[in-house]
């Protein structure tokens, strides 16, 4: 399912959701001028935020992500991990958003520029970097909202917090749920079949884990990983070396790349979309062992865009993730 479908539902869902509910929606034009409130963020620091913020400004995917998610368009943002550009399954629906700088070094004479009245960052952007958040701190009111690796929905309740929109926060994660209850049953013929996801690049092969959203997804609806891969990493892929290739092997394999860029070298070139993953398996093939794997040799290799399969976001990604699931086996 395309973002823009994804977002047209989560929209929908939130709509049908909160009419049900007792509580009204937050009524914005209620709050006075300079009105504030207190957050706590993830990192428990006590945080001044407008009560109702008008210019927000989201340094990675998962806040991008979580902003749109709930109707919200950043003044903002920065590219996407690997990439020279908003993350790609964010392409249709953030292609306008103003770019202040990359994911791992925000551009602070740009954001200034921007004049947010709302900083959001997390540690799949500005991980444990004191300097970093003070300097942000000294433009905007800036709201830590998770830990890499951390669960995207504790992730996605203080994006919404942060913005006074916690009710209908709630509403894109029940929407999430229901779709996940409804695609599980569907899945049950997969029972005792097992999944791997890999990140091929540069050659060589990394797995993402429990703890990611694409690991977080299989889990949510009951698909199994290898033993060897059901567990929980470092909060980014773990590499796999060509002499343990074996490592990465399942019944089938969720296969991506982020091309040839990467963090620090996001304009290195390459693609993270379907056809990223399409060259990226045509280097995999030439690799010694590879096409001995079991999910090769069954023809049950999945290609699948990188930029939402070997990096990390928010429910809109999460959605899309098990689209893509269904969309690949049913």
């Amino acid at each position: 399912m395309q973002p823009v479908a994804l977002l047209l539902l989560i929209t929908s869902l939130i709509a049908a959701l909160l009419s049900g509910c007792s509580a009204s929606p937050t009524n914005f034009t209620e709050s006075a001028p300079g009105a504030v409130r207190t957050v706590i963020d993830a990192e428990g620091t006590e945080v001044q935020v407008p009560e109702v913020p008008e210019r927000i400004v989201t340094l990675s995917e998962p806040t991008l992500d979580g902003v749109l998610a709930l109707g919200v368009t950043p003044v903002g943002t920065v590219t996407g991990r690997g990439q020279s550009a908003v993350p790609n399954y964010l392409a249709d629906v953030a292609a306008d958003i103003p770019i202040l700088g990359s994911v791992a070094q925000p551009n602070f004479e740009a954001i200034g520029q921007a004049a947010p009245d709302l900083i959001l960052v997390d540690g799949t952007s500005i991980n444990n970097n004191p300097p970093v958040i003070e300097a942000l701190r000294e433009i905007a009111p800036v709201v830590y909202t998770g830990f890499a690796g951390g669960d995207w929905r504790l992730n996605f309740e203080l994006v919404a917090e942060a913005l006074g929109m916690e009710s209908e926060g709630q509403a894109v994660i029940q929407a999430y749920d229901d779709r996940v209850a409804e695609l599980r049953e569907d899945l049950g013929e997969y029972e005792g079949s097992t999944f791997s996801i890999v990140r091929w690049q540069g050659g060589s092969a990394a797995l993402i884990l429990n703890e990611l959203p694409p690991g977080v997804a299989l889990l949510d609806l009951g698909l199994a990983r290898p033993e060897n891969q059901d567990r929980i990493g470092r909060g980014h892929s773990e590499p796999v070396s060509l002499e343990n290739l074996q490592e990465i092997d399942a019944d089938y394999i969720f296969f991506g790349t982020l091309g040839g860029s990467s963090v620090d070298n996001p304009n290195a070139g390459g693609s993270a979309d379907i056809s990223g993953a399409e060259d990226a398996l045509e280097n995999a093939v030439s690799t010694p062992g590879f096409t001995s794997l079991n999910a090769y040799q069954n023809d049950n290799i999945i290609l699948v865009d990188g930029s939402s399969w070997t990096s990390t976001g928010g429910p809109i990604l999460m959605n899309s993730l098990i689209e893509d699931v269904a969309e690949a086996l049913l």
